[in-house]
């Protein structure tokens, strides 16, 4: 069976995208009432964030069983490039048509299919079996 992109998987990456977001805000507007700064803060959740992404993708998503160090590694690449896309895009759109929201939304959508496909064929990817 060939490697290719199943409903499953997108639907589940999707609701543990919204997942691993929500756990980014939770813990990012708990230590600001903690008093903590808002870098810091941002920080600290977003860490968090991917955290919980990276195991509800592994373990839930992708199916992917086995503890492999190098998962750890180019997951952190991964989202090392997607980010740096994601605010190229964001720069690029607003520069075109001078609306931050739309730039936020493509960015996001963009970098959304680039963590998906990355994950799915770069970080968690399976053996196929002969």
């Amino acid at each position: 069976m060939k490697n290719r992109i199943h409903k499953k998987e997108l639907y589940r990456f999707l609701i543990g995208g919204g997942s691993a977001v929500i756990v980014d805000y939770m813990v990012y507007r708990v230590l600001l009432m903690a008093g903590a700064g808002m870098s810091f803060s941002k920080g600290i959740s977003y860490v968090c964030g991917a955290i919980a992404g990276f195991l509800i993708n592994k373990f839930w998503t992708f199916e992917s069983k086995n503890f492999c160090r190098m998962e750890i590694l180019r997951y952190i690449i991964l989202y090392a490039i997607s980010a740096c896309i994601n605010a190229g895009v964001n720069k690029l759109v607003i520069s075109v048509v001078n609306v931050q929201i739309a730039g936020f939304f493509v960015a996001t959508g963009v970098s959304t299919v680039i963590n998906f496909l990355g994950q799915k064929y770069f970080v968690f990817m399976k053996k196929e079996s002969t």
